[in-house]
């Protein structure tokens, strides 16, 4: 799902690019509408950075625990062995 939601970003992106060639400079309009769509892209592409930030953070505190719980049954075989 993500590589297609990246995927059409791209394709957006693109588009955007080839509409930007194609504006002449003195239509107002086109450039503002350009520029807001623009802006939408990049709006939608920081709610995907703080999404992805959210799913980083939440596997690191994931390695962290079972980091912590291997540590921790390592010792208990540790005292068990008699070490």
């Amino acid at each position: 799902m993500t590589e297609k939601k990246n995927d059409r970003f791209l394709v957006r992106l693109q588009r955007l690019k080839m509409r930007a060639a194609a504006v002449q400079p003195n239509d107002r309009a086109q450039i503002t509408a350009l520029l807001d769509d623009v802006g939408t892209l990049r709006d939608q592409l920081m709610r995907e950075c703080v999404r992805l930030d959210q799913e980083f953070n939440r596997a690191t505190a994931q390695v962290t625990a079972i980091t912590a719980y291997g540590r921790s049954a390592q010792s208990v075989r540790a005292l068990r062995r008699g070490h």
